[in-house]
């Protein structure tokens, strides 16, 4: 053994990856190329398929020069955590809110009433109203329609209360699809308040991991990932009479599936009733798609909006924006302001400098009310964007594209777009997600443009020239089937029983290399065979709510005698960022977190974390003490106790490893194995499968360790290629449980590493 691998297997050593015994050996591990038979010849042609091309703004993708600036403050204070709250909402407690949060929210009474009209008035105002006898005969006289309405129109609210009234669940349920939870939940509280009834009754909903339903609900509100959910259970949907896929325009992965299953379910069940709602002009596609089905368009209730364009490009477009959100309201008549921005970050950064410039105008200027919204914030705290602002003050509303079609607020008369948005991309020649901030379509730069003019003339101030709406920006989103992992829509797929996923009838397909790479990743899984079946791995993976790397690691856990403490990391992965950072006592929650820091890495960190909220019977002034979000761990609660349902149908038993960590990062590289990367001795890591330089992630429990191997859960491009969610590990334990994935490198040759080395 040379010095230089003698230096190496010491490190190994200290870093608890590498057993005394094993470290006079030389050890190299190389992939296994060999081809699943199924895939013989594809995975070459697939490396030259390009996938589906993103464009990108370089300057809004560095972020915005005030952005930088205030980033660069706050690294300095934060030291290794600064890139953890950049990329992980940090929701903070009521007591350590800043003071432009404060402001909003710090407050017992609203704003206002929201309504003064009874409910059955506000259904009759509603654009939808006038036509409920003629939506209903359509719904008759077509078993597949699409519906054309704007936002606000009252399709989500009023059709399954139409078709409901007119007899249709006499036959079965009505389930109306949305893409995001939060809708879900929130319209369904609202039909049900419409209805009559308690949530959970006649109507209710169902997302992933939490079911508000019974045996006599009619109406049911759910996303499209449960709706898939169910067609696995039951391909003919035989408890439904009507299925209303709602802002289908939205073009989520979930959704341009069930278009295609839908597609087939019709031609067998003349008796279901399929409905397909989009707030935008996508109509004929969808028509054409559904064999020229007929459409039915409700007017919306929209008023002339004047469109103004900048003269050059905004090199800053959030400190654009927010100059322009300053002069409407010291300059322009009364009426609400929405401002588009594209993530928590920045949305967080916008509402504290609009605050801090507020103040500096001191108090003779009218007051600015100043409401975000993003999916991450809780809905007590959304809802306030809905109450009017009192007489003499105005309210600026800042939010994500969330906004765009899923919420209508009243009283706006003035939008500013700077035409980006936030999107999950995954590269699957580089297995690489990235979070990239593109220019958004002109579709929905039309959908933003309308809210201004919802409750009268309105102005939308357009922070990009007209050039370049009309030459820069696409007519309509990329769907997100063409730029994510699909390994998780392909396992279900398999399941319900659909094997040539090539051929399958998508909309628009996604690239055969997104596919090709989602079954290489399931059958070193185990999850497919040499065949392309799925094996009895699979189908107990197709099961769980899980990504296919998550379900795997659960299941193998089970062998490992350690599936009580993987289901509760799994858990917590679940449900995002535990840990909140104040402002004012960053250093304090600093060493709180870090009292919780383990050596093995961020997983057994996790673990940590709740089995000391446990010992303290589950505590919220625990959580509070320190700096843990007591939301997060009781939704992690919430995820255990599901996952260890769908356990016990099967009769998995759930084991605990006690101090045996090493059974449990065995089984996260169970699951995780195409994740792993080697320290390089230059800088950084490289990845094992596409030998690709990554960094670990500030917030992560081995940032200061940098152990020589390790595993991470999700790879995200910011200002670099950061590894989160970090393992050490042994390496032999690659070879050991992936062995269609990796192998020993033959010692006789030198490995593509060391060559390159």
């Amino acid at each position: 053994m040379t010095s230089p691998d003698r230096w190496e297997a010491k490190q190994l050593m200290a870093a608890g990856v590498l057993e005394n015994e094993n470290s006079d050996e030389e050890f190299e591990i190389e992939l296994n190329e060999e081809e699943p038979a199924f895939l013989h010849g594809q995975t070459r042609y697939s490396l030259d398929t390009s996938p589906v091309e993103i464009f990108r703004n370089r300057a809004p993708a560095l972020q915005s020069a005030l952005i930088k600036e205030r980033r660069e403050v706050r690294e300095q204070q934060q030291r290794t955590m600064h890139l953890a709250q950049a990329l992980r909402g940090i929701g903070l407690s009521t007591y350590d809110m800043p003071e432009w949060k404060k402001d909003a929210y710090g407050k017992t009474l609203t704003f206002g009433q929201r309504s003064k009209l009874s409910i059955e008035e506000q259904r009759q105002s509603l654009p939808i109203y006038r036509l409920k006898k003629e939506l209903v005969q359509a719904v008759h006289d077509n078993q597949v329609l699409v519906v054309i309405g704007e936002t606000g129109s009252g399709k989500t609210t009023q059709v399954t209360q139409y078709l409901a009234e007119a007899g249709y669940t006499t036959k079965g349920k009505i389930g109306c699809t949305q893409p995001r939870r939060v809708a879900a939940m929130s319209v369904a509280k609202r039909v049900a308040e419409e209805f009559g009834c308690r949530l959970g009754e006649e109507v209710g909903y169902a997302i992933r991991f939490e079911d508000c339903s019974g045996q006599d609900t009619v109406i049911k509100y759910m996303t499209d990932g449960m709706l898939l959910r169910e067609i696995l259970i039951d391909e003919s949907l035989s408890q439904y009479s009507v299925i209303m896929l709602d802002e289908a325009h939205e073009r989520t992965v979930h959704t341009d599936v069930l278009f295609g299953l839908l597609k087939q379910l019709v031609k067998r069940r003349s008796d279901l009733r399929l409905i397909v709602t989009s707030a935008t002009l996508d109509a004929e596609k969808f028509s054409g798609y559904f064999s020229d089905c007929n459409i039915f368009t409700i007017p919306g209730r929209t008023y002339p909006v004047e469109i103004l364009y900048a003269k050059q490009p905004e090199s800053d477009y959030l400190d654009a924006a927010l100059m322009t959100v300053l002069h409407i309201h010291l300059k322009k008549p009364e009426g609400d302001i929405l401002l588009f921005l594209t993530g928590q970050e920045e949305i967080d950064h916008a509402c504290k400098t609009l605050f801090e410039r507020m103040n500096g105008l001191g108090n003779n200027v009218p007051e600015l009310i100043i409401l975000p919204v993003y999916s991450a914030l809780p809905s007590e705290m959304q809802s306030r964007i809905f109450d009017p602002a009192p007489p003499g003050k105005r309210k600026v509303v800042v939010a994500t594209n969330i906004a765009e079609a899923s919420l209508t607020i009243d009283g706006i008369f003035y939008v500013i777009d700077p035409g980006f948005a936030k999107q999950n991309v995954y590269n699957p020649k580089q297995g690489l997600d990235s979070l990239v901030i593109t220019p958004i379509s002109q579709a929905s730069a039309k959908q933003r443009a309308g809210h201004a003019g919802r409750t009268g003339p309105g102005k939308c101030y357009r922070l990009y020239t007209e050039s370049a709406y009309h030459n820069e920006m696409s007519h309509t989103s990329i769907p997100e089937i063409q730029r994510i992992n699909l390994g998780f829509t392909t396992l279900t797929m398999k399941a319900m029983g659909i094997n040539d996923l090539l051929s399958f009838d998508f909309m628009d397909p996604p690239s055969p290399q997104a596919l090709i790479s989602a079954m290489e990743q399931l059958y070193s899984l185990g999850a497919l065979n040499d065949e392309g079946a799925l094996t009895n791995l699979g189908k107990k993976m197709a099961d769980f709510p899980l990504d296919p790397p998550l379900s795997k690691m659960l299941l193998a856990s089970v062998d490992l005698r350690c599936s009580d403490e993987i289901l509760t990391i799994i858990a917590m992965i679940q449900t995002g960022n535990i840990f909140y950072r104040p402002h004012e006592k960053q250093a304090q929650a600093d060493q709180k977190r870090a009292k919780f820091f383990q050596t093995e890495g961020d997983h057994l960190t996790l673990l940590a974390v709740y089995e000391a909220w446990k010992a303290k019977n589950f505590s919220g002034p625990w959580c509070f003490d320190n700096f843990l979000q007591s939301r997060s761990l009781r939704r992690a609660q919430d995820v255990r106790k599901q996952l260890l349902t769908i356990m016990d149908r099967y009769g998995l038993d759930v084991v605990s490893a006690g101090k045996e960590f090493s059974k449990i990062r065995k089984a996260i590289v169970a699951g995780f194995f195409f994740h792993a990367a080697r320290k390089d001795p230059q800088e950084g890591y490289r990845t094992l499968v596409k030998n690709q330089p990554v960094y670990i992630h500030p917030s992560c429990s081995l940032f200061q360790r940098q152990p020589d191997w390790l595993i991470y859960d999700e790879l995200v491009r910011t200002t670099k290629e950061y590894m989160r969610e970090c393992t050490a590990v042994d390496p032999k334990w690659l070879v050991e449980l992936a062995p269609r994935f990796f192998k020993v490198a033959d010692s006789t040759k030198m490995s593509k590493r060391k060559q390159q080395e």
